[in-house]
């Protein structure tokens, strides 16, 4: 998503400079749009804005903080403002907007939700946790270049946290709509029929509407969002319940249940995939 959502901001007319630690991609996306690549993570530090999109957290901090021996935060300038983008764990999200407060650099984060379709749209939903009014004010006009629905979540660590809670549900009821139709399937009901009269139903969800009739009765099985990194989202969810001491048990089992299908599909392979793994299951 990281590709589409900095043509957007280049497209609105920001000086970019783009950072991969495949050098020939932030090369090749420079050749093609004329921003610049930069080839160190020192070179970042001398920006006004920094936004990471990045696999999780833990290499949000590393980046920042520990990567090429430091070298952003210690080339850093005061007064930057650290947009991460990425799905990462709230508590640990809070910890880095600690740590960067020390050195002036103020953290918003910045998840966002709409996948890659949004994304090259410019249309994403934007959550946003930040507790320096000004830093997002400052902020704003560059979130509205890749999204259209932001919203103010809270402090540092909310936006995460929404994003993470928000997939939860989305995976949740993808199983159960998943078991639903597949015990469907096997009772002889017409699958195109059925997803039809839950959608006027009261069983009516994102997963009926968006995903079942094209990508899952329809094969194409290509959502856009991978398998691994909706595991991923579930995965940071069951933390913040553990984190807030609450008994998840529902959580946890779809966490289980989406573990066991990328067990078998590999990270890579697109969510919806996810039911030919229950399909093959028998209860005995």
């Amino acid at each position: 998503m990281g590709w589409p959502m900095a043509m957007n901001i280049h497209e609105a007319g920001y000086d970019l400079t783009v950072f991969d630690l495949d050098s020939a991609r932030s090369e090749s996306f420079a050749v093609e749009t004329g921003a610049r690549s930069a080839v160190s993570l020192a070179e970042l530090g001398q920006m006004d804005f920094v936004i990471t999109m990045l696999p999780n957290g833990h290499v949000v901090r590393e980046v920042l903080m520990e990567g090429e021996d430091g070298a952003f935060i210690k080339n850093v300038k005061a007064g930057c403002i650290v947009i991460d983008m990425s799905s990462a764990e709230p508590t640990g999200t809070r910890a880095l907007g600690a740590d960067l407060a020390g050195h002036n650099v103020t953290l918003i984060d910045a998840p966002v939700s709409g996948g890659v379709p949004r994304a090259k749209l410019g249309t994403l939903a934007i959550m946003i946790g930040a507790e320096d009014a000004e830093a997002l004010a400052r902020a704003k006009p560059l979130l509205n270049s890749m999204g259209q629905q932001l919203f103010e979540t809270g402090g540092v660590g909310s936006g995460h946290a929404t994003k993470a809670l928000n997939n939860l549900i989305a995976a949740s009821s993808f199983v159960a709509t998943s078991e639903a139709m597949l015990v469907a399937k096997r009772f002889g009901l017409d699958l195109n029929t059925f997803v039809d009269v839950v959608n006027v139903s009261t069983g009516h969800n994102f997963m009926t509407d968006k995903v079942m009739k094209d990508h899952v009765v329809g094969g194409q099985f290509a959502t856009g969002f991978a398998l691994g990194l909706l595991v991923k989202d579930v995965g940071i969810a069951n933390e913040l319940c553990d984190a807030v001491h609450m008994n998840a048990p529902l959580s946890k089992l779809v966490l289980k249940r989406w573990q066991e299908a990328l067990d078998v599909k590999g990270f890579s392979a697109d969510n919806s995939e996810a039911i030919q793994v229950w399909d093959g299951e028998s209860s005995g």
